[in-house]
């Protein structure tokens, strides 16, 4: 796994440099602070994302926030000297996968590295499922203003008019989403002319 690290203090720098190829890892960096850590994220696309809280200019959490806004959200583990309460709640609240408290040994690194991963998957997953409902439920309200498009336009039953919108996805190879789209968008087609002398 290819892992940033940013780090401003440079022997603990190299110390987790060091640890993290004797895991396997392929180390990126390290960045000395969190705008670094930004620019080297962009640049290098890296796995994981390990950061120290407390960095100048921007601080660990800070540069995962902003890497999560520009789309470059990663697993997160970050690492701290000092034990605040506000920094566990707001690791938690950007998405941190493990919290870390220094000194780090080999095991608990390797720990929190899998820890991160794994829950960044779980997460994705979960985002995925939560995107695939809105568009189920979103096609499903498409599909209900066709039907009632086509019930009011050509004076069929609800079941009738569901039968077309079906036949004619079927017919054309469509989704019955795309159908019901292009019935949405042609309905002024639909509209009855009105009878002369009628305003």
């Amino acid at each position: 796994m290819r892992i940033l690290v940013a780090e401003d203090d440079p022997v603990v720098a190299l110390a987790l440099v060091k640890r993290l190829r004797a895991l396997g890892h392929e180390p990126v960096g390290p960045a000395a602070d969190g705008v670094q850590a930004v620019a080297l994220a962009r640049a290098e696309r890296p796995d994981l994302y390990l950061f120290d809280i407390e960095m100048p200019r921007l601080d660990g959490l800070g540069a995962a926030e902003e890497l999560a806004r520009h789309g470059l959200r990663r697993p997160v583990v970050v690492v701290t000297g000092v034990d605040q309460p506000e920094l566990v709640d707001r690791s938690v609240a950007i998405g941190v996968g493990a919290y870390l408290s220094k000194p780090i040994g080999d095991r608990e690194l390797d720990a929190a590295i899998k820890l991160a991963a794994s829950r960044h998957l779980e997460l994705a997953s979960l985002e995925t499922e939560v995107e695939r409902a809105q568009q189920a439920l979103a096609d499903r309200k498409l599909v209900e203003r066709a039907k009632g498009l086509l019930m009011t336009a050509l004076e069929l039953s609800e079941q009738d008019a569901f039968r077309r919108l079906q036949l004619t996805a079927r017919e054309r190879n469509l989704r019955l989403a795309e159908v019901a789209q292009r019935v949405v968008e042609q309905q002024s087609l639909l509209a009855r002319p009105r009878p002369a002398g009628e305003s």
